[in-house]
This record gives C-alpha cells, structure tokens and sequence, in this order.
C-alpha cells in the first residue's frame, strides 16, 4: 500500500514502515506525530483511489525521527548563449 501526499508543494510517494527525508516541517520535534490531509492517490494492491484534486477523508501519519537535517548542496545555473547573461544562485 502506498500513498502519493503533497507536503510543503512538493509531491511524495509514502509507504508504511519507510523513512522519507522532507525538506522542512515547521514546529516538527524529534517524536513528534504529524498529519498530512493532501492526498492525491492512494494505491492497495490492485484498488487505485485517485483524488479530484485530492481523496476525501484520507490522511497519513507520520512520525518525525530528526526534526533539521540539510541535504546536498543544490547548484543552479542559468545561462544564455551569446547574450553574456549568466546567473548562478548556490
């Protein structure tokens, strides 16, 4: 069974009993439970709900292991050719 959730807009595909690394929950502390309303599809087996825009009534708990973890460092440029326009943020 696995679940597609919408948290802090980006979309994220949960399954029970896995570890997901999210960007950032406010007020999160390490123990903490928090819920998620904005399901878009839930998946058991071959039953498929998918939501218009999200599934009524459906929700997923978590449970927070680390409440601040930073990711890799992400690079962005942006560059336009004969221009001399570049932008590079990170």
């Amino acid at each position: 069974m696995y679940a597609i959730v919408i948290i802090n807009g980006q979309q994220f595909k949960v399954e029970e009993g896995k570890k997901l690394f999210v960007h950032h929950i406010r007020n999160a502390e390490a123990g903490q439970t928090v819920e998620f309303d904005k399901v878009l599809l839930i998946a058991d087996g071959d039953a498929v709900k998918v939501g218009a825009p999200v599934v009524e009534g459906a929700k997923v708990v978590v449970e927070v292991n680390t409440p601040l973890v930073k990711g890799d460092k992400v690079i962005v440029f942006k560059m336009k050719r004969r221009k001399d326009s570049r932008k590079k943020n990170g």
